[in-house]
């Protein structure tokens, strides 16, 4: 049997018939724009039957989209994007590129649609600037669905002008795709033959039993996709400001400085592609401003308390899309954590305020001493190992008798006499004598 298969991928290899995959799973960010154009051209270079694009996305820029759409379209091998793995779904801007593609199919239980604009930070738009949109994006995905027949481009423009999805089954009656499959191995079997055009040529596509070749993100496109996710994206975030208000509140740690800059550059970069809800962002921001304030300015509590509704609200107005959702889950669990690390720092502050000196003229008082002159009311005493300069409040004091320091004024002591039986056996006592 592995013979067998051995010879079947090398009739395929030697045919030419290969398929390159794309995977892509997100929101349209310009890491996924390079990632398809690279994609494109490697299945130019290697003379690929087809390229699939299987794609799971919210949506995302308007721009971006078109570029991808623009990619497609003047890509010389035929391009087919593929809605899967079920579950998945091309929404808002996935829209377009699907119905920008040669081929379209999508997998069971996957969706299409809700392809209405919406402002740059995920708000809804004016109603003019609203109108003005729709007519615009309604009239590219008609041009993009004419192909497709009457049904899809009436479907496509209810789905830019209404927010109207479908289902697999229902984009596949209405003509909005070519296909349901499974996967991309049964993808290829039900192309097998089909006839397209590309670039005003038509193709007849030979998929069946091709060799399929996987094309990977590079590590650097990964990695910068894998940060565009909205969880990713808000962790970021908090540890970015978490670092950067550690430092300033620590002058000289260095590393949370350090790490939380990169942090907070790397949100930045996440929140921008996302089109970030920036009241969103100004929620968590005060957050962090109440929990620095309640440190440093301690108010048992209360600030804290502030500044935990604020992050929590932050985070959930920090993106207004649907489809951008940090987790509520993710949210509680950093809110807590958070505002247990700050809530420990106000007890900690609150602790060295009540403290008594231990250091310092401050801290003798209370201290148990013995009279080493009379104290007619001024002379001299012993304290702490010490030899110092006091004056009795009330009466006068003989020599060996104890006295309790009760205050500093300057480099002398105030001191009150005490009964014998309360002197408490000194920590530092007098050398005894040779």
């Amino acid at each position: 049997m592995l013979f067998s298969l051995f010879s079947l991928a090398r009739t395929a290899l030697a045919d030419g018939r290969q398929v390159n995959v794309l995977t892509i799973k997100g929101a349209v960010t310009p890491i996924m724009v390079s990632y398809i154009q690279r994609g494109i051209q490697e299945a130019q270079a290697d003379n690929a039957k087809l390229l699939v694009i299987q794609l799971d996305t919210p949506g995302g820029s308007v721009n971006l989209m078109e570029d991808i759409v623009r990619h497609i379209q003047d890509s010389n091998v035929p391009v087919a994007v593929f809605v899967a793995p079920p579950g998945a779904k091309a929404a808002s801007a996935g829209t377009f590129i699907v119905l920008g593609a040669h081929v379209a199919a999508m997998a069971p239980n996957t969706s299409i649609g809700a392809a209405s604009p919406v402002g740059s930070e995920g708000q809804e738009l004016p109603q003019t600037s609203a109108e003005k949109a729709k007519n615009v994006l309604a009239a590219q995905i008609k041009n993009l669905a004419a192909r497709r027949g009457e049904k899809a481009v009436e479907w496509a423009e209810q789905a830019v002008r209404e927010a109207k999805a479908a289902t697999a089954s229902e984009a596949l009656e209405l003509g909005v795709i070519d296909v349901i499959a499974n996967n991309v191995d049964d993808l290829l079997t039900q192309l097998q033959g089909m006839q397209i055009q590309v670039k005003g040529q038509t193709v007849t596509l030979m998929t069946q039993q091709a060799a399929i070749r996987p094309v990977d993100m590079t590590p650097i496109e990964g990695f910068l996709h894998t940060i565009t996710d909205p969880n990713i994206a808000f962790i970021l975030l908090t540890l970015g400001l978490n670092g950067l208000l550690f430092e300033l509140a620590s002058p000289g740690a260095i590393l949370p400085g350090v790490v939380g800059g990169i942090c907070l550059l790397l949100a930045i970069y996440s929140l921008g592609v996302l089109d970030v809800n920036y009241v969103g962002v100004s929620f968590i921001i005060l957050a962090f401003i109440l929990f620095i304030a309640d440190v440093k300015a301690p108010t048992h509590g209360l600030l804290t308390l502030g500044g935990t509704v604020s992050f929590v609200l932050g985070a959930l107005l920090l993106f207004n899309s649907p489809y951008y959702q940090v987790s509520r889950t993710l949210i509680v669990s950093v809110a807590l954590v958070t505002a247990g690390f700050f809530g420990f720092a106000v007890q900690a502050a609150v602790r060295i305020l009540r403290k008594k000196p231990t250091t310092g003229y401050e801290s003798l008082i209370g201290a148990m001493a013995e009279a080493r002159s009379d104290l007619t009311p001024g002379g001299m005493v012993w304290v702490v190992g010490e030899l110092w300069r006091a004056r009795v409040e009330v009466g006068q004091v003989k020599k060996g008798e104890p006295v309790r320091v009760v205050g500093v004024m300057g480099l002398e002591l105030r001191v009150q006499q005490v009964r014998p039986a309360s002197l408490e056996k000194s920590e530092h006592p007098e050398p005894a004598s040779a």
